[in-house]
């Protein structure tokens, strides 16, 4: 990519954040840099599947997966780009409280790029992990 990519974790947050859904995940960017990312989701009580047990949806810690390794391209792509296949493993259950994630890129390619990302709690115990195939030469604009 010619132009300058803006690596700032502000900058990030607020292009991430410029979607409802991210805005209602309530993410912020920690550090991006080349081929990869880090993010905290803040917790919301719309996340609990179970109440008895204060269980997060795993529809969230997929969505968690597939952002972070979506955005681990940035560096590359200067946004968001579209997923063409998924897959998520769940390691654990999630319980109440805020997610941290770590995107990075696996195999940056020409057309399609893949790319990885793990979901842990604040104690680091990890939760949920993936991988995805990305567009990722999708032009800017």
């Amino acid at each position: 990519m010619s132009e300058e990519i803006n690596m700032s974790p502000e900058h990030v947050t607020a292009m991430l954040r410029r979607g409802p859904f991210h805005e209602w995940l309530g993410l912020e960017v920690v550090s991006v840099g080349e081929d990869e990312i880090e993010l905290i989701a803040r917790w919301r009580k719309e996340w609990v599947v179970n109440v008895e047990g204060d269980y997060t949806h795993g529809g969230i810690l997929g969505a968690l997966v597939d952002l972070a390794a979506d955005w681990a391209l940035y560096s590359r792509t200067g946004r968001g780009v579209p997923t063409v296949d998924m897959r998520v493993d769940y390691h654990r259950p999630a319980k109440s409280g805020d997610l941290r994630v770590k995107g990075a890129v696996v195999k940056p390619g020409g057309r399609l790029s893949v790319a990885e990302a793990k979901v842990y709690d604040m104690d680091g115990k990890l939760l949920a992990s993936g991988r995805g195939v990305y567009v990722s030469n999708i032009a800017k604009g």
